[in-house]
Order: structure tokens, then C-alpha cells, then sequence
């Protein structure tokens, strides 16, 4: 029997015990019997009894002590293995490859959690992840509300809408409503584990300025003049009066591609120089 214990406001805790909500989000993990789940946050237990009636292997991390003692006795002869830590120090190398993520997401940690799993050596096969609706929104986002959360996301993982939850399911209610973000991980990254750091420079550099047309955002968040920044944009097929959310993946790929190559030419005519 699940504990009957009030949820912690300091922990972001919310408790969700609706039935028909629960088993939707079973059904979002397409769970089968060989499948090891991660469930992070588990709580009260009431989503970890329907995952280990799909799944073959549920580790739970918990980081409140006193819910990740009591746990165990709920589910007495379950392949199920409770740990007491926070998420964010997890080591997910424990957990073997291929393995699925189902959460009921703290808002406050959000952002963190998604850049943990999809940024991870060993990364999940596929999340199925409760988080507040505005949030899911930004990370399932199309060219024309492109963010960097969205871009950071999707460049391992496709990601994709799924049940929404009203607020009034929840104990307490949170202020805003909440809904489910499935992320199928990419078998290969969409940009090069050696050009991530200079692909998300850019990124940030367009996204530096809201509200501002890319010519002039690139122009501050690069160090280059506008004239620069626009000839960048026109060689890479983009117009230069878009904004940064105006652009899909394959439009920073290019943009990326076009600066290295121009870097590229430089050193070879300065070695030419010397």
C-alpha cells in the first residue's frame, strides 16, 4: 500500500494517483518484459507498480530518504532496486544500454534532467517524461518557436507530444498544467560529438538577442561585424533578417559548416603567407 505521507513543497513534489493519467504513461514508454526502466522521482510508488507490471526491471532513484525507505516493502519479490540519491549525481553507466526513462518530473530541475540524459556516454533508447506543458511545448518545438532547449534536445533525440495533464490530477495542484514529452534518442547525434561545442556556440550566439533579426545577434554573440555575420548567414542559404527560433537544426548545421570552412581557408592562406 502506497504511503500515505504529504509531498514536500521544497522538493517540488506532486503527487499524481489517476489511474487511467498513470497507465497513459506507461503506454508512452512502450514498455516490454526485457526492458530495464529508470523511474525518476518514483514518489508514492503509484507509476512504479504499473512499470513493473510492463517492464523487466525498474530502478528507482529517489532523493527523498524517507519515501526511497519505504519503497521496497511496497513491491515485496519485484525486480525492483531503489536508490537514494539525487538524479542529477547518478551514474547512468549502472544501468545497461538500451534502457528506458519514465518520469513525473520536479518543474524546478527540468532542464537539467533532459540535458543529463541526452547529453549522457550512456544515453536512454527513450524518455517518457511528465513535465510542466509550457516546458514540453519548448522542447517538442518547430521552426518559428525554435529556442535552445528545443535545439540542445532534438539534436539526440526526436521529440514528441503526448497526453496532457491538468493541473487538478495532481496533490497539490501545481499553478500551471503539466504534459508528456516522449524523446526517441538518435542512434548518431544529428552534429559530431567534435563540433558540438563549436555548433552550440553558435546557437547561443543567435539566440543571444531576443527579439533581434540573426544578422544582428550573430553579429554580438560572434564578435563580428554585421557585415560579417551577414555574409555567414547568405552562404549558408539563410536569409539574415529571420530570428534565431525562425531556423531548423539543418539551418545551424550549415551556418556551422559555412564558418568552419571559411576558418579553414584562412589558416591555409595564412600559412601560405608565412
Amino acid at each position: 500500500m502506497a504511503s500515505t505521507r504529504g509531498p514536500k513543497k521544497e522538493l517540488g513534489q506532486h503527487w499524481l494517483r489517476d489511474p487511467e493519467i498513470l497507465a497513459e504513461i506507461t503506454e508512452a514508454a512502450e514498455l516490454d518484459e526485457d526492458d530495464v526502466v529508470l523511474e525518476i522521482g518514483p514518489g508514492l510508488g503509484t507509476l512504479t507498480s504499473r512499470l513493473l507490471a510492463r517492464a523487466g526491471r525498474v530502478v528507482a532513484v529517489e532523493f527523498d530518504r524517507d519515501l526511497a525507505c519505504k519503497l521496497p516493502g511496497q513491491f515485496p519479490g519485484k525486480n525492483l532496486d531503489v536508490i537514494n540519491e539525487d538524479i542529477l549525481q547518478f551514474d547512468l553507466n549502472q544501468l545497461p544500454a538500451g534502457y528506458k526513462v519514465v518520469a513525473n518530473v520536479p518543474y524546478y530541475i527540468t532542464s537539467k534532467i533532459v540535458e543529463k540524459l541526452m547529453t549522457a556516454e550512456n544515453k536512454p533508447s527513450l524518455a517518457a517524461l511528465l513535465v510542466q506543458k509550457e516546458v514540453a511545448e519548448r522542447i517538442a518545438a518547430e521552426p518559428g518557436e525554435m529556442n535552445i532547449l528545443a535545439v540542445s534536445t532534438q539534436l539526440f533525440a526526436e521529440a514528441e507530444l503526448d497526453i496532457e495533464v491538468s493541473r487538478q490530477f495532481f496533490t497539490p495542484p501545481p499553478k500551471v498544467d503539466s504534459q508528456v514529452v516522449v524523446l526517441r534518442t538518435r542512434t548518431e547525434p544529428l552534429v559530431a560529438s567534435e563540433d558540438q561545442k563549436d555548433f552550440f556556440r553558435v546557437v547561443k550566439a543567435g539566440f543571444s538577442a531576443k527579439r533581434k533579426k540573426l544578422r544582428s545577434s550573430l553579429s554580438g554573440g560572434l564578435g563580428v561585424s554585421k557585415d560579417t555575420a551577414e555574409q555567414l548567414l547568405k552562404k549558408a542559404d539563410i536569409s539574415p533578417d529571420v530570428r534565431a527560433e525562425d531556423l531548423a537544426i539543418d539551418d545551424w548545421q550549415r551556418l556551422l559548416a559555412v564558418q568552419k570552412n571559411i576558418k579553414h581557408n584562412e589558416g591555409k592562406y595564412n600559412e601560405q603567407s608565412n
